[in-house]
């Protein structure tokens, strides 16, 4: 499991004083990137292979507040991964300073080719960085079908 910590900032409070929603999606982009950076896949090989992550959702659950004034510190899993690195799921947890959970999001997402916009299986270079990577209890491998979250195409106005 990886862990990054972080002190919530006044920006990060919202009308009620607790920790805002959005700053739960900061925080979290935040941990995946630098875990990513931390394993190899950094802004600098990215752009190389011109390729970059995609969010196809991230489901929230929350069980307390959170507060200014002590630091927090957020998960991050891999729940899942399809056979050629295409698609991924991730687990996060946020943890007060007494090591208590306070709120857990299960993401899914793929990698897009920059060039095409279409969604691309990882290049062997980063599949082998992710090989070593310690995986989640439960990792499962993931097919397309597992990544639709409608029976069918949503309608339109």
């Amino acid at each position: 499991m990886y862990l990054k910590e972080f002190e919530i900032r006044w920006s990060d409070v919202d009308a009620n004083r607790h920790l805002a929603n959005s700053a739960y999606l900061n925080y979290m982009s935040h941990t995946r990137m630098s875990f990513l950076m931390e394993i190899g896949v950094d802004h600098r090989s990215l752009a190389q292979h011109q390729i970059g992550p995609v969010v196809f959702y991230e489901h929230m659950y929350y069980f307390k507040e959170a507060f200014p004034g002590k630091p927090v510190k957020v998960s991050m899993e891999i729940m899942g991964m399809s056979e050629d690195g295409k698609f991924f799921e991730f687990h996060h947890n946020f943890y007060n300073h007494k090591g208590e959970n306070f709120a857990h999001c299960e993401m899914m997402g793929a990698w897009i080719d920059l060039k095409t916009r279409k969604l691309i299986a990882l290049p062997d270079d980063f599949m082998k960085m992710f090989e070593s990577v310690e995986k989640g209890t439960g990792f499962r491998v993931l097919t397309k079908e597992d990544t639709r979250k409608f029976s069918k195409t949503p309608k339109n106005l």
